[in-house]
């Protein structure tokens, strides 16, 4: 096992009816903004619930917080905050409105562009505003983790930023929120987590014993659970699997003590931020190939996955790993998430696109070893057209 530190400050508070207690986590004293997407926190009545539970604090609405978090839209919800001397943010809704909070708790009292916080990571994040969460689509761990990412339209660039005063406070997670949740969303979030988990497992064997147990006991989960939620909406026990295997997919406590990879995620990015194709779809195009053209790299985890995961002991080693890389398609497009790029209606000239903007973006050595070069990345998605 590799050396690690492990810290998350986030209190979760987890079940049905939890939006109440709000009153007791958010300070009485503070001029509260709510952030969050489209309509149907409105529609769906928790907005109304949200701000009950404020009660006579001083509370602003921020609305129109998209899928894939803008720069240009946060920057709006930046400028609320000065002028109403905005002291504690609350994200109502996913992980693209928690993440776009994030972002706007960072760049509020940010000393200069706060496109450089995106540019450079999040490493020169020196202070945030405090801020909090009410969880309405389990998919990407950002409720109890220091991450997000933001996308620039205008440079047609999607980045990862984190920083350690990126973590919530305090996190709300009512499974029974996300009853009305459009199926698409659901299976989104159903690939979102399982390619988290992915991306910290599939490495390389350091005998983290217990790190490997867990990653492979959420793989499990999802995939019992994964058609349970789609075939089942209101079946309040799935979908608090679901929201609890999302949180725990990304919170970093897999990923203490093991190699991990990202690269899915970073050629991802980059296909959500020239074609906007849902995040967890880009990942779902991403990570068979990339599995199969990393199969040396990976071979030992690749076993393994196979063995624990999808339970298959017969057969070459390489017949495994093709029959592993088969079934993890297979799940994906059994939710409903299409996994090539012909699929959107991309070919050759997308992997060219892609190609230049991963170079643009300096995503030249990726992977748990740093061997992903351009070429490598070349192959991986022309194995995905």
């Amino acid at each position: 096992m590799l050396d690690f530190e492990f810290y998350n400050p986030t209190k979760i508070v987890f079940g049905r009816n939890t939006v109440a207690k709000l009153s007791q986590l958010v300070p009485t004293t503070a001029r509260v903004l709510i952030l969050y997407g489209g309509a149907s926190a409105q529609k769906t009545g928790t907005l109304d619930e949200v701000k009950a539970a404020l009660g006579a604090r001083e509370v602003h609405e921020f609305a129109g917080i998209e899928p894939n978090p803008s720069y240009e839209t946060l920057m709006q919800a930046v400028a609320q905050v000065r002028r109403d001397k905005i002291d504690f943010l609350l994200a109502v809704g996913g992980g693209s409105v928690i993440d776009g909070t994030k972002f706007v708790a960072a760049a509020a009292g940010f000393d200069g562009e706060p496109w450089d916080i995106a540019v450079k990571r999040g490493a020169n994040v020196t202070s945030s505003l405090p801020f909090g969460a009410v969880l309405t689509l389990p998919a990407t761990g950002s409720e109890m983790n220091n991450g997000g990412v933001v996308t620039r339209k205008s440079l047609q660039a999607k980045l990862a930023f984190h920083s350690p005063l990126l973590y919530p406070q305090f996190s709300i997670l009512d499974p029974s929120k996300t009853f009305t949740l459009p199926p698409r969303q659901i299976a989104n979030g159903v690939v979102d987590a399982f390619v988290h988990t992915m991306e910290q497992y599939l490495t390389y064997p350091v005998q983290a014993q217990v790190q490997d147990r867990f990653a492979e006991g959420l793989l499990l989960s999802l995939i019992e659970t994964g058609p349970r939620v789609l075939a089942e909406p209101t079946d309040y026990d799935a979908r608090a699997n679901l929201m609890w295997i999302a949180t725990l997919a990304l919170n970093g406590l897999i990923g203490a003590g093991v190699p991990q990879d990202w690269t899915t995620h970073m050629i991802g990015h980059e296909l959500t931020a020239q074609y906007d194709i849902d995040h967890a779809r880009t990942l779902a195009i991403v990570l068979p190939s990339l599995m199969s053209v990393r199969r040396q790299g990976k071979r030992a985890k690749l076993l393994q996955y196979a063995e624990r995961v999808w339970h298959i002991t017969e057969g070459s080693e390489d017949a495994r790993i093709d029959l592993a890389i088969q079934r993890t398609r297979d799940f994906f497009e059994s939710v409903g998430i299409k996994t090539r790029l012909s699929d959107y209606q991309l070919g050759q000239a997308a992997v060219e696109t892609v190609l230049e903007q991963l170079s643009k973006h300096g995503m030249t050595r990726l992977g748990e070893q740093r061997d992903v070069t351009l070429d490598v990345s070349r192959t991986i998605l022309e194995g995905a057209l």
